[in-house]
């Protein structure tokens, strides 16, 4: 049995991990999907100080109180920036860190510092950013479920740099590269670097850059086989 924590994306939820979850959880395994302050279900909570820290704390306190061991920490794009410096502060909790087409930051490094100019949109308010556009290959379902509850960003989260105290973590780590992309592909240069390395592992994933909306059963069975 495995025990795994997801760290979600940008403008989205715990909410978003609900096909996987039930997967995992009929084939014996435990999942906490905790959502971020200012986002899903604490979208009240936004403001402009909320910050990648706020989110890093957000998922230590549920660590915390829910006394979570074991754990495979899973990142999702954003997530990776929350994941890592959650698995920093508590490494002994940590059983494996997988990053799921996620950024993958060394220390001082923020999203911004991977992201380039363009990728991201420009702050509504001065401090909050809208959603990126949707997989091209999302279906009318999955469009009518995401859309009402993605939440505009804290702007902070992308620009606050990480700092990190243990840049080579006691525990194993897996990258997952989502390959069925249009046009270009900003998780690619993660998935290069990773590759070949020998202290990772490495798989592919045929789908979009959400899986867990649009492929939920592939990317459940590939968690259970990393872990």
């Amino acid at each position: 049995m495995a025990n795994y924590l997801v760290c979600h994306g940008a403008w989205s939820g715990g909410w978003s991990w609900a096909r996987v979850r039930p997967l995992l959880e009929q084939a014996g395994h435990t999942m906490l999907t905790p959502t971020y302050t200012g986002l899903g279900e604490r979208a009240h909570l936004a403001s402009p100080a909320v910050d990648l820290e706020t989110h890093i704390a957000d998922i230590g306190n549920v660590i915390a109180y829910e006394d979570a061991q074991d754990l495979v920490l899973v990142g999702h794009s954003y997530g990776g920036m929350v994941a890592t410096g959650v698995a920093d502060r508590m490494p002994d909790r940590v059983r494996r860190l997988v990053y799921l087409d996620a950024f993958v930051p060394g220390d001082g490094q923020s999203l911004s510092d991977f992201a380039g100019s363009g990728q991201v949109a420009e702050p509504v308010d001065g401090w909050l950013i809208p959603p990126m556009p949707p997989a091209p290959d999302a279906t009318p379902e999955d469009l009518a479920w995401t859309t009402p509850r993605r939440r505009h960003h804290p702007a902070r989260c992308f620009v606050q740099k990480l700092r990190i105290v243990n840049p080579d973590p006691p525990f194993p780590r897996t990258y997952i590269h989502c390959t069925k992309k249009a046009g270009f592909d900003l998780f690619r240069q993660f998935a290069d670097r990773y590759r070949a390395d020998p202290g990772w592992s490495f798989h592919t994933l045929d789908a979009s850059h959400s899986p867990n909306v649009t492929a939920p059963a592939a990317l459940a069975e590939l968690l259970r086989f990393v872990a």
